[in-house]
């Protein structure tokens, strides 16, 4: 085994290999940008090394610096994590070649994936089920259109090189092709430096099934059974599970089977995920081999009990598999979920900035989470917005399900926007709940997942209203206990002024509503005002974080997660968030600029303008494209008129609210 390994990566990924190197003695060392010079994996390896700034290009795709860096501190391994260089066959090449153990498979069997196209044609012809369709090289937009014609709509163009669902578009409309064909081969292009593509034959409402493969240098090969990734929105995934709910004994072993196989073609080594395409016929498809650990290997690892990064290590070394594929355990069920920093109800534009408030659910047998950020961490604009990773673990799916609704409930970001309601309501919608989901639902019934317009629940909301109302009173009282006459009648949190009776106003904000309570009352019993109805509260307590109260005559419980930089409150099934307000203040007037400006609703890099000063435009027609946290960003025209000034070029960076395109006064 390794002494000491070099991690060619951030975030939680890094933090993850850091952990199993600790509990293996293995000795750790870090690469950092400008921008993560203070981020957690840095702060937890044995050794760090700053190797550029903050954009990716100048820093962690660096591979002669690494390897420098490597070479230097006496790393005698490079693991690559996911991401980054961790498929790039020319790095892992370099690494070989410098003496140092790269700590995944071969270049040459990278090369073999690194095309589509040539994967595809070479798991054709090992038997691997492939997807009919057009992977050659005449890339010619006519003759590109010819084949897709042959294949049939719908249909898929992908980018050749690449993954992550970057690249990818659905046609359905063969007038629509070439449009989308330029689109996808620009945003190729950017992200992979290459814009071949390739055409498939689109299944209706597949479902996405991978498979966790190994190989070692000894000529053993097995797989780790089955993850289920169908949940997700534009390619990317949103919730993994294994096992699959929808696989039978009989069709995970064929895909098994065939997994392996895939993985002999081409004599991979290390860590691998064949990932299939499955039609609701049950006939799959071979998509592609990922080169490198999965982002979402833990519920892999909670189903075996296996540590696949140990499992890494020690293949790399060149030891021998530690299992024979019969001897692969699986317990129980596991379930995966992101918490991002976006915002969902923007169509979950990344976010970014200083995480001022961080809570996750205590790690358990059955709860795990894996992150690279802690409270005080800031998520930069340079790189993926992921928070944690959240893995819950059960005897079952049904348990599994509850406990990572549990384990939402208790989760808390305060700072940038996070996904957190937009998970909640995904793991109790029927197509979760029912393992009916497949790849395309959620951009279809995306509204399903998304909080109705302007509705506040009216218990969650009288439970905020009584968390803040206990809140002041408790303040009351320890500024009372602090002053000389703590028994004075100006001590009693109730509201009392001379001449008045004892009625308090609060004002809460949600997103643009003004919310507006009156209370009477104190210590838990109240009289409570609210758009002209009236309602009892008794008997309201306070233990920790739980509040128990009286509605009327029906008794609730609530979890309070916050009091003090907002009021937030969970009733187990949702939550609600509210912003305290002054409750006498004007509302500031809003400007008439706005529509006659398109502003970058984030720091990013302008990768095509397409107007010029001059041009009359259509309302929502497209008039830049902006590139942010790994995604394209559309910017239109908010209205019909003529741009009088086009403010950025393509290449430009550009600052979150900067005005790029100015219209013309209507």
């Amino acid at each position: 085994m390794f002494d000491k390994i070099l991690i060619a990566n951030r975030g939680e990924i890094a933090c993850r290999v850091i952990r199993t190197c600790r509990r293996l003695g293995i000795r750790t060392v870090a690469v950092y940008s400008e921008a993560d010079a203070d981020a957690q994996h840095v702060r937890q390896a044995d050794e760090a090394y700053l190797i550029g700034g903050p954009q990716p290009a100048d820093s962690y795709l660096r591979g002669e610096k690494i390897i420098e860096v490597a070479r230097s501190a006496g790393a005698q391994a490079i693991h690559p994590g996911y991401g980054f260089l961790s498929e790039n066959a020319d790095f892992a090449e370099a690494v070989a070649d410098a003496g140092i153990a790269f700590i995944g498979p071969a270049a040459a069997s990278m090369r073999k994936m690194g095309s589509k196209a040539g994967a595809k044609e070479l798991m054709q012809a090992a038997g691997v089920p492939v997807v009919p369709g057009y992977t050659g090289e005449n890339q010619e937009p006519a003759h590109l259109k010819a084949e897709a014609d042959k294949v049939g709509y719908p249909l898929m163009i992908k980018a050749a090189h690449g993954g992550g669902g970057k690249g990818m578009r659905i046609v359905r409309d063969p007038a629509e092709f070439l449009a989308s064909l330029e689109s996808c081969q620009r945003e190729a292009k950017n992200a992979f430096g290459r814009d071949r593509v390739l055409i498939e034959r689109y299944v209706e409402k597949p479902r996405h099934i991978e498979i966790q493969v190994f190989g070692d240098t000894l000529g053993n090969t097995i797989h780790l059974n089955e993850r289920e990734c169908s949940a997700q929105r534009r390619y990317q995934k949103v919730l993994e599970e294994s096992p699959s709910p929808f696989v039978t004994l009989e069709l995970r072993q064929r895909m098994g089977e065939a997994a392996v196989l895939a993985a002999r073609a081409i004599d991979y080594v290390n860590a691998g995920t064949v990932e299939f395409i499955v039609g609701q016929d049950g006939q799959f498809y071979f998509m592609e081999i990922n080169t490198r650990l999965q982002v979402e290997h833990p519920v892999t690892e909670c189903v075996t009990g296996l540590d696949l990064v140990a499992w890494q290590l020690q293949v790399a070394a060149g030891g021998a598999l530690p299992l024979a594929q019969d001897q692969v355990p699986v317990e129980g069920h596991a379930i995966e979920v992101r918490l991002y920093a976006e915002d969902p109800e923007a169509g979950f534009l990344p976010g970014s900035g200083k995480l001022e408030r961080l809570r996750l659910p205590e790690a358990s047998p059955g709860v795990r989470i894996d992150s690279g950020v802690v409270e005080g961490d800031t998520v930069t604009i340079f790189y993926d917005p992921m928070i944690a990773k959240l893995i819950v673990h059960g005897a079952d799916r049904p348990e599994a399900l509850s406990r990572l609704r549990e384990a939402l409930a208790r989760c808390e970001v305060v700072g940038p926007k996070s996904n957190i309601g937009f998970l909640e309501r995904l793991v109790r919608h029927p197509a979760v709940v029912e393992a009916t989901i497949d790849t395309g639902y959620l951009d279809r019934h995306l509204e399903e997942f998304m909080p109705a317009a302007g509705e506040v629940d009216h218990d969650l909301l009288m439970a905020a209203t009584v968390a803040r109302l206990l809140g002041d009173e408790e303040a009351t009282r320890e500024r009372a206990e602090r002053s000389g006459d703590p028994t004075s009648p100006w001590a009693i949190a109730d509201g009392w002024r001379l001449g008045h009776g004892s009625r308090r106003s609060l004002a809460f904000g949600q997103g643009d509503q003004r919310i507006e309570l009156h209370a009477s009352g104190s210590d838990g019993h109240y009289q409570i005002e609210h758009d002209g109805g009236h309602v009892a509260v008794a008997g309201a307590r306070l233990a920790g974080s739980e509040l128990t109260l009286r509605i009327g005559d029906r008794g609730r419980r609530f979890l309070v997660l916050d009091r003090e930089h907002h009021v937030l409150v969970h009733d187990g099934q949702q939550r609600l968030r509210l912003q305290p307000l002054a409750m006498y203040q004007h509302e500031a007037g809003a400007g008439a600029t706005g529509a006659d400006n398109v502003v970058a609703p984030m720091p990013g890099r302008v990768v095509v303008v397409k107007a010029a000063a001059g041009d009359t435009v259509e309302a929502g027609q497209e008039v830049m494209v902006i590139e942010a946290m790994k995604m394209e960003l559309s910017l239109k025209a908010p209205r019909a008129g003529t741009i009088a000034e086009i403010r950025a070029e393509a290449g430009d960076f550009v600052e979150a609210d900067a005005v790029l395109v100015a219209m013309e006064p209507a």
